[in-house]
This record gives structure tokens, sequence and C-alpha cells, in this order.
């Protein structure tokens, strides 16, 4: 055990604060999004596999996981900051970090699962760096758990009322942002966000080329149309430049990965959905069908109203189960729930489930998009928030 002086106290203070901050942080950019991060630990237990050992039955409590996790950061981390529960702590500070670090190599190794999501969608971190991160992270961590020992003080009820604060607050936060869309939105459809940056019909896709010179090493990145202009002008004769790499640019790329919407033909709609200029588009998205509620259900069916009454294009966005492979059976599905829901007719249209979650946490979720701007969005739990929206300013 460490011997107790001013230096190693100072040091200890600063190694308490350094990593009660960072799981503070951690906690926080996790708790405004509790559904993302359940979303991870999916991804988690359907990726991983130890020998032979699936995870796949736990994943319907992937969000009570996602709350126990966040709750138990935020927790530790005030609890370090105010010194709470000092032996306590340094355990689970120890634990929680062994268990982080060997989790993030493994994951770093099998890249099975691109990004933690240890900061949510704040902060995207490698895999290898988070690896690293959390290496960083156990050196105040080994020394906090070797002056445990220290100050040798009877807090008890000071503590017990600390830890139950700090869980109290962490759970209600939590809920909130559970039965509402997050509160703090760190996604690439933010409200403002423009999602296309050109609306302008008829622009080609354009081919970006690599050229590299086979002498010199030297690299040129052309416009594929402007290859036939440069390469009469370049130094070198033409035959010792070769293309190297070659990316293309369209020039309607969405700004969120994977996103795309369907017609019932297979058709590309998502410009006309996402970019039109002539009308807004209330899209309500669909990302698990199946568990749609009754609660769900009429607010689907009290939105679809007011767009009619606001003369504003309402359309479905949903994804339907992958079980279903064949397109007559998927849009058979949305079908059968939008008739037995009494919500045709209407426009509707099938993307990414993956992609729809991003957009929207909600199931089902509202998102009022115009010029390719998001303009709005919402939980089905906030419709009386949606009918005293002022569409007509953004007409």
């Amino acid at each position: 055990m460490i011997q107790e002086n001013k230096t190693t106290v100072t040091l200890r203070y600063i190694a308490r604060w350094f990593v009660g901050l960072v799981f503070l942080f951690s906690s926080f950019t996790k708790g405004v999004d509790p559904l993302g991060t359940a979303f991870k630990v999916e991804e988690y237990m359907t990726a991983w596999n130890f020998f032979g050992i699936s995870f796949t039955g736990f994943v319907p409590l992937a969000p009570v996981l996602s709350m126990t996790l966040i709750i138990a950061e935020f927790l530790v981390g005030v609890l370090l900051l105010t010194g709470s529960f000092r032996k306590l702590t340094a355990w689970l500070l120890l634990l929680m970090m062994t268990f982080f670090t060997c989790t993030t190599l493994y994951d770093a190794i099998s890249n099975k699962v691109s990004d933690c999501g240890c900061f949510g969608d704040f902060w995207k971190l490698t895999n290898w760096e988070t690896f690293w991160k959390n290496v960083i992270l156990d050196i105040p961590t080994v020394y906090i758990f070797l002056t445990r020992r220290w100050p040798r003080r009877k807090r008890l009820e000071r503590d017990i009322l600390v830890s139950l604060a700090a869980i109290a607050a962490m759970l209600i936060f939590g809920i909130y942002n559970i039965k509402n869309e997050p509160v703090l939105d760190f996604r690439a459809w933010k409200v403002g966000n423009k999602m296309i940056d050109n609306i302008e019909e008829g622009l080609p896709v354009i081919n970006i080329a690599t050229y590299k010179n086979t002498k010199t090493g030297e690299t040129q990145t052309f416009n594929m149309t402007e290859w036939e202009q440069y390469k009469y002008i370049l130094n070198d004769s033409t035959d010792t430049w070769q293309m190297d790499t070659i990316v293309t640019k369209d020039p309607y790329d969405v700004k969120a990965d994977g996103f795309f919407a369907q017609d019932r033909d297979g058709m590309d709609m998502t410009f006309d959905l996402i970019a039109a200029t002539h009308e807004p588009v209330l899209l309500c998205t669909i990302h698990h069908i199946d568990k749609i509620d009754k609660k769900g259900v009429e607010a689907i069916a009290e939105v679809k109203k007011v767009a009619e009454e606001k003369g504003v294009r309402f359309a479905v966005l949903a994804f339907v189960k992958e079980s279903e492979t064949d397109d007559d059976a998927q849009e058979a599905t949305l079908l059968q729930f939008l008739y037995n829901n009494k919500l045709m007719p209407v426009d509707y249209y099938f993307g990414d489930e993956k992609a729809i979650e991003t957009m929207l946490r909600s199931n089902p979720g509202f998102i009022l998009m115009r010029n390719a701007v998001v303009q709005g969005k919402w939980h089905y739990n906030n419709v009386e928030k949606i009918k005293n929206f002022p569409f007509e300013e953004i007409k």
C-alpha cells in the first residue's frame, strides 16, 4: 500500500477528478440517448459469440442493460468527485475499467462492432482509440484503488444520500429521453441540418480520380471530365500516370449513412421525400412495426389528420423485419398494419432499420422536411407539439 503524504494525496485528488469527470461525461452523452445505447448493446449481443455461446437471447434486455450501465457510470463518477464510499467506489471502478479494457481490446482485435458507443453519438472513436483511451484511464484507476483506504472518515448518511440522489437524477433523465426525443441531438438528423447539399434537379454524378506518377510517386486528383484536359499539360508523358483511386460523388447523397427510401416498385424516392421544394413533407418513421403500441397507432392517425388539415404532405417510411426477404411479403406486412389500424390511404415507403433508428428513436416518430432541411422532429408522445407547430411559416 502506498504511504500517505502531501504528494500522494494531491495525486489522488487529480486521479479522482480526472476519472470522475470522464465517467460523468461518458454517462451524460449516453444518458441523453438511452435508446441509442440500447441499440449499441443489441449490436454487441448479435455480433459477439464466445466458444459457440450466443447472446442474442438477451437482446430484449438491451434497454434495461443500457440504463443500468449509464446509471452505474454516472454513480461512480459522482462518488469519485464527492469522495463518497471510497473503498466501494475504488472496487467498482477497478471492476468496471477491467471489463471495459478487456471488452474494447477484444473489439479492437476482432472489429466485429465498429464503434463502442462510449460517448454516444457525440464523439465517435475507432476501436483502437477506445482501447487506448481505457488504458490511459487504467493508470489513475489503479492509483485510486491502491489509495482507497484514505482518508478514514465515517460519513455513511451523507454518502447514502449522495448515491441515491445520483441514481435518481440519471434514472429520471434517462426515462425522460426515452419517453421523448433526446433533449440534445448529436445525430445527423438534428433540427436545422441540411441533409442534401444540392437540391437543384438534373445535376450529374461526378467521378473523382486520383492518378499517381509511376516515376516520381506524385499524385494528382481530377474530376474525370477534366482528365482529358489536364493529361496533355502534365510534365511527364501520359503513360507514366496510372489511376490510383476513384471516388464517385452523387450530388444528391444524403448526409446519413445507409439512408434510402424506396416505393413499392423499388424506385428510389429519397430525393422526392427529403428535398421536396414545393411543399413540406411530414414523415412518419417506423423502425419496428411489430413493437408499435396503441398510443403509437393513435399518434399516427392524429398526425395524419393534422397534416391533411394543414395541407402538408404525409407519408410513412417503414422497415419490415429482415426475415421477410420477399418484397411482396414486406409490403403485405406494412399494408396489413395500415389497413388494420384504419390509416389508409397513405403514401408508404421502405427504408433501412438502422438508418430509421438514427433518424428518430421514437417508434413511431415524426420528422418534417422541406428543401432537404430538418424543420422539426417529434416523439409520438408529443402530438400536441405537432398540432401547435407553425406549418404555414415554412411553406
